[in-house]
């Protein structure tokens, strides 16, 4: 099974399913928490069984290589949380206060 009949390679590395914003890393995490391709291909409900499938197969076929993809992918998603943390955007900044305010609101009888 060669990757690029299920799946392409986009920005940062990152291997998404051909049209789609899911990743091989979506697919094998379920797969590795013990989730059958059925059961995967019916959480992602625009994925058919045969993709699914071979992102299995190419997983079971180049696991060191998938592995160390996903350390990669964890590492960044780490990364990208911290400095969103160090740094909230406007939004982010907004929807905490608005939380904050909630949440004392609720504390006065």
């Amino acid at each position: 099974m060669r990757l690029e009949e299920y799946f392409e390679v986009g920005e940062l590395d990152a291997i998404r399913v051909k049209g789609r914003r899911i990743g091989l890393e979506h697919i094998v995490e379920r797969y590795k928490a013990g989730a059958s391709a059925e059961e995967i291909a019916a959480y992602f409900r625009d994925l058919d069984l045969e993709t699914v499938n071979g992102g299995i197969t190419y997983y079971l076929h180049n696991q060191a290589e998938v592995d160390a993809y996903l350390a990669r992918i964890a590492q960044r998603t780490e990364a990208w949380i911290r400095t969103s943390e160090a740094n909230p955007s406007p939004a982010a900044t907004r929807i905490s206060e608005l939380k904050h305010s909630e949440a004392r609101e609720q504390l006065v009888p």
